[in-house]
């Protein structure tokens, strides 16, 4: 299949490198089927997630058929959980990587009367940061429905 040399680690990736630039964004949560689930430091939407996948894949159609639908189930078992631990009004996914070509998949719980309801969520709104003990409490809330 076209694109599949593209599944070696990429040493520009903060992905495939886990590193500290994706350390400084993001907390690990948990390991799935083929992919990793974390959550996001910025919280102006309470439980936002990235599920990323394991391989360095640039797109969706790189992936066997087998590959993208345990992909698919990943996503929906981190939407499930989130949709157990914050009851979210509507949850918003994105896949946004225009300079970032590694397949992962954004989670945001969306609230009416908060932040970005009704239109698309803000990448990094800089705006909402916890305490160490309140990203533990998020990421036990996560993993209780994971």
């Amino acid at each position: 299949m076209e694109g599949l040399e593209n599944m070696e680690p990429n040493k520009d990736c903060m992905y495939c490198m886990q590193d500290e630039r994706r350390d400084s964004l993001m907390i690990k949560i948990s390991d799935l089927e083929v992919s990793t689930v974390f959550l996001f430091k910025e919280q102006t939407y309470a439980g936002r997630c990235n599920i990323v996948y394991k391989d360095h894949v640039k797109e969706l159609f790189h992936l066997e058929e087998n590959e993208l639908l345990a992909f698919l189930k990943d996503i929906k078992r981190v939407s499930h959980a989130l949709d157990q631990a914050f009851r979210p009004d509507k949850l918003n996914y994105g896949a946004y990587a225009d300079k970032l070509h590694h397949l992962h998949m954004h989670i945001v719980p969306k609230y009416e009367n908060q932040p970005s309801w009704g239109s698309t969520f803000e990448m990094n709104p800089g705006k909402t940061y916890l305490t160490p003990e309140e990203y533990t409490d998020r990421i036990e809330k996560i993993k209780a429905y994971l």
